[in-house]
């Protein structure tokens, strides 16, 4: 191996692996390609990650477009059948990288600004402090406002009509 420096940004290193070859650290690499062997992350495993992580948001009501939650709510009287949690959730993992793509409802009053930005960090933090791919983007689409009238709990119940 030479001892000219490497003409590589200032974030990347080069290492001599035992083997002779060159690795590459930093910059764009993946942990989950080494000369060890290869880690695929399945869809739904980021989709699981990225699901959970939005709800954990404070604002976030629920995930999923008015269809979506149309199915979810059939989906639970349905005895045995299971709840998918990638509701609302969609996403794109490549070797390297991942896309997500949220469809949510947010709490009356929230900023929405300011609840996508939270909810956009969470996910990025969560899906790559736990998969280790870089995620290119976190498109979120808020279709709905939750009234908190809206569900009935915060309201009296309705007089009798018939005695």
């Amino acid at each position: 191996m030479s001892s000219t420096p490497a003409s590589t940004s200032s974030t990347s290193t080069e290492t001599a692996g035992s083997s002779g070859t060159t690795t590459r650290s930093g910059g764009g690499s993946s942990q989950l390609q080494t000369s060890q062997g290869n880690t695929t992350i399945a869809d739904g495993v980021v989709q699981k990650i990225a699901g959970l992580a939005a709800r954990e948001v404070s604002g976030v009501y629920e995930l999923g477009g008015s269809a979506a939650r149309a199915l979810g709510a059939i989906r639970e009287r349905i005895p045995g059948s299971s709840q998918t949690s990638g509701q609302g959730v969609s996403v794109e993992v490549g070797e390297r990288q991942a896309a997500v793509d949220l469809e949510m409802v947010a709490e009356y009053g929230v900023s929405i600004t300011e609840l996508a930005r939270a909810v956009r960090r969470n996910v990025i933090s969560a899906v790559e402090g736990m998969t280790g791919l870089e995620v290119t983007e976190v498109n979120i689409a808020v279709n709905d406002i939750h009234l908190p009238t809206a569900d009935g709990a915060d309201q009296p119940p309705a007089p009798e009509r018939v005695q």
